[in-house]
């Protein structure tokens, strides 16, 4: 199965590598780094790189496209860029999924791939979202048709993970997620708006918002 992961500089790097990792873990999936232009990608935390091995122009079609999400503003720049909307409209005609980790759905959005479709992305941007035309839902992962978006950053593992399931068999995801050692036990149960205390939920609402008001600088 051919899995394509859309990169851009400023992208999180858990949200390309934690999906990477799973559909990796099947032996089944030939899983390939894409960019506008291939070469070096720059993290959003600047400490380091992702490389794009192909170009938009070298990779035409995908059974499974992931669209990776950012630390605010850095979202602007491929929503805002025709070609990389072009080329993500162009891949979801034939695409067999087409999906998003975090504020990477809001760039399917400015696609124009959610328009009254129910999806989800990191809590901090569900005002974008909705004033992309979709209807933001606070599940971690959220199905409709063949677009599937997760929430925040580690829930593109949770969604990988669910596709590798859908396409094959409970038993060799489960056996994936056992090779990952994946058992969440955080020190904390705070990685939820549903969980977290109001004063901290507001101090991060307000960083996110002084970001996202922000222009990139990558």
């Amino acid at each position: 199965m051919e899995v394509t992961i859309m990169l851009y500089d400023g992208i999180t790097a858990l949200d390309a590598i934690g999906p990477y990792e799973v559909f990796a873990g099947t032996q089944q999936c030939n899983v390939k780094f894409v960019a506008k232009e291939k070469g070096i990608i720059k993290l959003d935390s600047k400490m380091g790189y992702l490389h794009a091995d192909y170009s938009f122009s070298e990779i035409t079609s995908t059974d499974i496209l992931v669209v990776p999400g950012c630390s605010p503003p850095n979202y602007k720049n491929p929503m805002n860029d025709e070609e990389t909307l072009n080329w993500i409209r162009k891949m979801h005609e034939t695409s067999k999924w087409t999906t998003s980790v975090c504020n990477g759905s809001l760039i399917l959005g400015a696609a124009g791939l959610l328009n009254d479709v129910e999806a989800t992305s990191h809590w901090g941007s569900f005002d974008i979202l909705q004033s992309l035309g979709a209807i933001p839902t606070e599940e971690r992962v959220v199905r409709q048709g063949k677009i599937v978006t997760a929430a925040g950053i580690s829930s593109g593992i949770d969604m990988a993970l669910q596709l590798v399931a859908w396409e094959f068999g409970e038993d060799l995801s489960k056996g994936v997620q056992l090779i990952l050692e994946y058992d969440p036990q955080p020190p904390f149960d705070t990685g939820s708006i549903k969980k977290a205390p109001a004063s901290l939920i507001k101090n991060i609402k307000m960083l996110l918002q002084e970001l996202s008001e922000k222009e990139p600088n990558m």
